[in-house]
């Protein structure tokens, strides 16, 4: 397998890059071993360190398995906000079989280029609530040019047989960097969140450069058919692509294939995780303060997208009109702030905060409470016991690349007595989970319903559902989704004449 262009010795080691040479401190080349399957290399906004905390975010879960079993190389952001950033060389830390090559950002990238464009420009937009975005030009070009710093300082670990495979808008203009540096690997990129429509991509002046500058990729992904239509659309009224069959674009001579690859958890794996962990102490705790109760579960980050006002809205609707679940039912919405120093989600906060108020001022009573908000996470593990003892799993967000919270909760429920899944029409796993309740969250009725479907849905529905749900998600894998991708990445290499013509690589990836 081919490594760094520099050996690293043990587990936990750290090398130190030049930040413009690309030049270990401790150097012994290492040529690739003759007949090595492909190096992939990972680029990401944040990098989750070996051993520094939970790896939590669908990026990770999704990822974790995949470069645990391949190797290979992880780049991006430590997590760390330093005034000498620039002028810190890269740090490698070794683990296993993976290096994570990682660099730091000033305060003001971190200002600007992750708060301000990123999430107050992009996220938003992307996920079509362009009223919500706070566009500044400053904040533009600092994120393009943190993006052409990340490409010149990732560019020296790339070794000519690499695969690359960027994630995510805050990588947008990464293809193009990399090439601009001489990188003439294939490139992939995977987009985890949804994309919006032209129409709505023109709120932010700096869209249509975007979209040319991804296309310098070899193959672009999405979670949904939607998303990729949409990406289409884009690039043919923005960067001047033409659409041809089969999923590609043709670009100044170049031809760029789209793909479809819904992200998967491992169902199997996370059962069993839930049905142990709802034995342990904070699931017992919770199962003995609802005596006599429904419990009703809400798992989310603190973020416009995820419908939470539209929630508390749904739930106060089926007090107001069924005041017999009064006393019987109870929500637990745990909302983990976010992105705090973006606008958008401090007013959020006072928003939910004041209508979970409202609500429980309303319908309470001195023993009993309808809505208990919870503003910090919970652990992967308790979460998925939480989600094994819930009768009805809220999943109902405005708008949703995939969310893999449904997926994990239908995974966690007890076949003999399944829970049962509300899920937003407008989340990407619908597409998966059409066994669900699927409701339109911006319509509090129509959410009261499902509640009321859910809370009195008979045990031979309840099970006829989750396994039809299960189904969906038993023989799929983040691995697996890992291995599509790139199978078809490296076919698209050969054919385009990156690497020999040569099939056993891709067999290697799509089937090992």
């Amino acid at each position: 397998m081919t490594r760094l262009p520099f050996s690293i010795r043990g587990t936990a080691d750290v090398t130190e890059l030049h930040p413009r040479t690309g030049d270990a401190t401790r150097s012994e080349h290492a040529p690739a071993a003759p007949g090595s399957m492909n190096r992939l290399v990972v680029i990401s906004n944040r990098v989750p360190l070996p051993g520094i905390g939970p790896r939590a975010g669908g990026l990770a879960v999704a990822l974790d398995g995949l470069m645990e079993k391949r190797g290979g190389l992880w780049f991006g952001w430590s997590g760390t906000v330093s005034s000498t950033a620039t002028d810190r060389p890269v740090q490698v830390t070794t683990a296993g079989t993976v290096d994570y090559a990682t660099v730091d950002l000033t305060p003001e990238e971190h200002d600007r280029y992750y708060n301000g464009f990123s999430n107050g420009v992009l996220w938003p937009l992307l996920h079509s609530m362009p009223d919500l975005i706070q566009y500044d030009r400053t904040d533009a070009q600092i994120y393009r040019d943190v993006n052409t710093r990340l490409a010149a300082q990732v560019a020296p670990l790339i070794g000519p047989d690499d695969l690359i495979w960027v994630h995510d808008y805050h990588l947008l203009p990464l293809p193009a960097a990399l090439r601009a540096c001489g990188v003439a690997n294939p490139i992939g990129f995977f987009l985890h969140i949804p994309f919006a429509a032209p129409e709505i991509l023109e709120a932010a002046p700096d869209m249509g450069d975007l979209v040319t500058h991804l296309l310098e990729a070899d193959l672009v992904g999405f979670q949904t058919e939607g998303d990729m239509a949409n990406f289409a659309a884009a690039a043919t009224l923005l960067a001047g692509a033409v659409r041809l069959p089969g999923n590609t674009l043709s670009v100044n001579g170049r031809r760029v294939l789209l793909g479809v690859f819904p992200v998967e958890i491992h169902a199997q794996e996370f059962a069993g995780q839930a049905e142990a962990n709802a034995r342990k102490l904070p699931v017992v705790r919770l199962r003995q303060s609802l005596p006599g109760q429904t419990l009703i579960l809400g798992l989310d980050r603190l973020d416009p997208t995820k419908g939470l006002l539209q929630r508390i809205a749904g739930l106060r609707r089926l007090l107001e009109t069924q005041p017999e679940w009064k006393r019987r039912i109870t929500l637990l919405q745990v909302a983990a702030i976010s992105r705090k120093e973006v606008g958008s989600y401090r007013a959020l906060r006072a928003a939910l905060d004041r209508e979970s108020g409202n609500l429980n001022a309303d319908f309470g009573e001195p023993d009993w409470l309808p809505l208990r908000l919870i503003s910090h996470g919970v652990d992967r593990a308790t979460a998925a016991g939480f989600m094994r003892t819930a009768r009805v799993g809220l999943v109902t967000p405005l708008r949703d690349g995939m969310n893999l919270v449904a997926k994990e909760f239908v995974a966690a429920q007890n076949p003999a007595d399944p829970g049962v899944l509300i899920l937003s029409r407008f989340a990407g796993a619908a597409q998966q989970l059409d066994a669900a309740l699927l409701v339109n969250p911006h319509d509090a009725d129509a959410m009261a319903e499902a509640l009321t479907t859910a809370l009195t849905m008979s045990l031979a529905e309840r099970q006829d559902r989750w396994q039809a749900l299960y189904n969906a998600i038993e023989h799929r894998s983040p691995l697996g989704w890992g291995r599509m991708f790139l199978a078809q990445l490296l076919r698209g290499a050969v054919r385009r004449g990156r690497f020999e013509h040569n099939d056993e690589p891709v067999r290697a990836y799509a089937e090992a």
